[in-house]
């Protein structure tokens, strides 16, 4: 199970789990209390977490300065900025985030539409945008209501260094 939860892209559900190690739900969920606790007990950088009623392995929040700059990036930089301006401000019409961002965010609505992490619905002749579950799957946040991705946003402000 350690193995699965570790080359996994992505939070999986218990079901995945299940087909993919022929466990027992009852034995994942001991599974799981053990790895998480034996990671806890000796301080690792990376830690077993619920994410919803998804189960993954990330690195803990005060070990990602160091793992970042290793990390793949799946999204350019400028990608992730829209979709944080869609996140924070959701719903949003396309019109809108073009006029506050430029129109280089057709293209980034575009990545992030395929990437699953943004939906967008016509509204007249222009879309409103929201934020998927996937989009707080990606990010590890434990709900996907607008409210707590919009919480988890200005928490993870607050954390950050002064001029991070």
């Amino acid at each position: 199970m350690e193995a699965v939860l570790f080359a996994s892209s992505r939070p999986l559900r218990m079901a995945e789990i299940e087909a993919a190690t022929q466990l027992t739900p009852d034995a994942i969920r001991r599974a799981l209390g053990k790895l998480k606790k034996e990671y806890d007990e000796r301080a690792s950088s990376i830690e077993v977490v619920k994410i919803g009623i998804r189960h993954a392995m990330q690195l803990r929040k005060e070990y990602t300065p160091y793992g970042l700059p290793f990390a793949e990036k799946e999204l350019p930089r400028e990608v992730l900025k829209t979709a944080a301006y869609i996140a924070y401000n959701q719903p949003l019409r396309q019109s809108d985030l073009a006029k506050s961002l430029g129109g280089e965010v057709y293209e980034h609505v575009r990545a992030l539409r395929e990437a699953g992490l943004v939906s967008a619905h016509r509204q007249g002749q222009t879309f409103l945008l929201t934020t998927s579950k996937r989009f707080a799957e990606y990010f590890g946040i434990a709900s996907s209501r607008k409210e707590d991705i919009k919480r988890w946003m200005e928490s993870q402000l607050a954390d950050r260094p002064a001029g991070g």
